[in-house]
This record gives structure tokens, sequence and C-alpha cells, in this order.
């Protein structure tokens, strides 16, 4: 590109002239220019005519290059802002997206539970409880809304209890999961899981030994078979609860005020457990009681592995609709039910469920450890607790009281 060179007039009394500046001393030569004679009227010679106008092109080619460069550059500039624009409004989008999928997406509501569990008069706790708000992942229908809650009683020990505690809702799902079907067969699904949950329970003891660290089974040589747990789950979903039921723990639902058992207990005289004992063989003796082979006051259970098959671990289920006239749920042990009846029961807990003191905010509570998730709920398992305790109850006892409201 070539560089116009400035020059000035100098006049004089005779002419003025055109004198050129000295050129810079660089490596670069540059061509010398002539003093051109100008007029007295201030008119360029012809000959000189030419000189002028390539210089006037040189000067008009510089500042065509210079505006278009300037040109190139706001070019530039406005091809990114728009670029910047679109990338905005591309992760406006997207957040408004996310934020509509988060608005439509259903809400998971807690479910309201209360739970008290106590060593009561006995020497040792053997009852164990189990709480398990969404536990399913997998299977056929909604199980956003599927919620586990277990009471399991021990006897001989607690060993028994606590692996159905930390086991059965794992068991239970995995079965969901293994279904075929639309829907789920309860009936079919918990037995599989009540006679999976007792094979565990018998490799347990019997396959490698080990027990919990504060499990006294462990100072007897060799290690004691004549240890079980009754067991009573609830599964409640949005339109169903399914309640499985083996030994003499018991639930109840409260419907407009009336206690409906969901369970039966498993005496070894009720009659077709006493027909069924004896004709594997088996023998009820009153015994303090009636007794399987004078040794044990129910005829299912988890475990006890010396008296089968006269003890067996099959539950009875029952599923029943859920309707707008439900109150709660009433699940706990044989050292509730001992002292009191399921209408009590059922009086006490819809007395503190309609009182007007306010629930405690969803998702205040850790329900995966806590005790209670509900303020009505935990007043109405502790008040059952202790009405228990003052009629003299001599076994642990575990209450959970479900809220069913909608």
């Amino acid at each position: 590109m070539l560089e116009p060179i400035p020059f000035k007039l100098v006049a004089d009394a005779a002419a003025t002239v055109a004198v050129a500046p000295l050129p810079t001393k660089t490596c670069r030569k540059r061509r010398k220019i002539d003093v051109l004679r100008l007029a007295r009227d201030g008119s360029i010679s012809k000959e000189h005519n030419s000189t002028f106008e390539a210089l006037e092109g040189i000067a008009l080619s510089v500042k065509e290059s210079n505006e278009s460069s300037v040109k190139a550059a706001e070019d530039i500039s406005i091809s990114v802002k728009e670029s910047d624009i679109s990338n905005s409004d591309q992760q406006q989008n997207q957040s408004e997206g996310r934020e509509e999928q988060a608005d439509q997406a259903p809400s998971r509501e807690h479910p309201k539970f209360g739970l008290t569990s106590v060593c009561g008069r006995r020497r040792d706790m053997e009852d164990a409880v189990t709480i398990q708000p969404w536990f399913c992942s997998e299977g056929a229908e909604n199980q956003s809304g599927m919620h586990l809650f277990g009471v399991f009683d021990g006897h001989g020990c607690s060993h028994v209890a606590v692996r159905c505690k930390h086991r059965m809702h794992q068991i239970v799902n995995e079965e969901i999961g293994r279904l075929t079907e639309e829907r789920i067969q309860w009936k079919k699904t918990m037995e599989r899981s009540f006679t999976r949950m007792d094979h565990e329970v018998h490799e347990y003891r019997g396959g490698d030994g080990a027990v919990a660290s504060s499990c006294r089974c462990e100072l007897r040589t060799p290690p004691c078979e004549a240890v079980g747990s009754t067991a009573v789950v609830a599964v409640v979903t949005p339109d169903k609860i399914v309640v499985s039921n083996c030994g003499d723990s018991r639930a109840v639902l409260c419907r407009e005020g009336v206690a409906i058992p969901l369970s039966s207990d498993h005496k070894p005289d009720r009659p077709d457990e006493l027909n069924r004992i004896q004709d594997a063989g088996g023998r009820v003796i009153y015994w303090d009681g009636p007794r399987v082979l004078g040794v044990l006051a129910m005829s299912r259970a988890i475990g006890d592995n010396y008296l089968k098959p006269y003890v067996i671990p099959d539950p009875e289920v029952t599923v029943t609709e859920r309707t707008e006239q439900d109150m709660c749920l009433i699940l706990a042990s044989d050292g509730l039910w001992d002292v009191v009846s399921n209408e009590t029961a059922c009086t006490v807990a819809r007395k503190c469920l309609r009182s007007q003191k306010p629930p405690s905010p969803p998702g205040s509570a850790d329900l995966s450890v806590g005790e209670a998730s509900d303020k009505a709920c935990s007043d109405a398992s502790t008040l059952l607790t202790k009405l228990a305790l003052a009629r003299h109850s001599t076994d642990n006892i575990s209450v959970v009281v479900v809220d069913l409201r909608r």
C-alpha cells in the first residue's frame, strides 16, 4: 500500500513553491518529488497535474480502505452481539422449560405417621419397627406413593426382628420388580417376600453364625434355634392398604370412627390353626395359655426353625380399598393389644388427630430414621403406649399410627 506524503506551500514575492519535507532516516527509500512551481494565480501547471491526481487517488484509496476496515469491525461486533443474544435467549428458554417441567412433575407428599416403641416391663427390648416412605423403585403401578410400615415382635432374642427390620422392605421391593404383570398380585408378592425373609433368617443364624453385637444369643453354644419374630407389614398406596400378618401383632383401620381389623391374630387355639397344627402331627398344649408343643404362644412366625412344620412363616394378606372416610391405620405389637381393644385404640387415635395442634411442616423430620413426621400422630402413638403401660402390660410395646386423611 502506498503512503501519502504531506507537503506544504511556501509563498514569496515571485512565486509560490511547494517544498517536500526531508525523508526520515529509514531503511526504506522514498521516491523524490520535484519542486512544483505554481503560477501567480494559484493554478497548477499541466505538466504537474498528473502528479496531483496520483496523490489524490492514493489518499482516496487509503480513506476507502480505512472505512472498509471500520465497517468490517462493526459487522463483527454486531455478529458477536447477536450471537450472545441468541445464546442468552436459548439459555432462558431452557431454564423456563426446566421450571415448567418441575411445575408439572407430581409433588411427593410426605406420609404422616407417629411411632413409639418402649421396652416396658420386660428385661430386654425385642421389638423392631421399620418406616420406609417411597420404598419401591420398580413395578407396574405408581410406586411414587408406596410406603411400607412394619412392626416385628421378637421372641427368644431380638436378632430375627432386627433382621426383618433391615431386610423386609428390600425383599418386597425386589419381588415387585420381578413382576411381569401389569398390576401387582399382592397376595403372591407378599407370600414370596415372607418366605424369602424366613430363609434369610435361617441362613443368617445357621450359615455363618453372624449375629448383632447386642444379641445375647452369641453367648450360647451351639446357636439357639428357638428364636423368631412376628411380622405385621402394611404397604400403603394411593388407593390401597395391603396388610400382611404373621403372628399375633395386629393392624387396625379407623374408618368413620369404626375400628376395622385388617389382620387376625395367629393363636394356636384358633380353630383353623389348631386343625392345621394337628394335621401336621403337632399338638397344642395349654401351659399358661395355648402353646405349640407347650412352648410358643403363636402358630405362625418368622424363624423358630425347631418348631417347623407346626409354626410356619406364611402370612395372611388382606387388600383394602382406601376411601375418603379413612382416618388412620394403627399397627402395634401384642404389648398394646393384650390390654387395649381395637375400639379404644381407634377412639384415642381419632381424638388426637382431631386436636387443634398444628401439624409439623412437611419434610421437617428425617423419615428414614425419625420417630414421627406429624405431631398429632406422634401424640396418638405416645398416648396409646402410656395407656398400655397404665393397664399393666408386661410386654414390649411398639405402636405406629399412620394418618390416612387426604
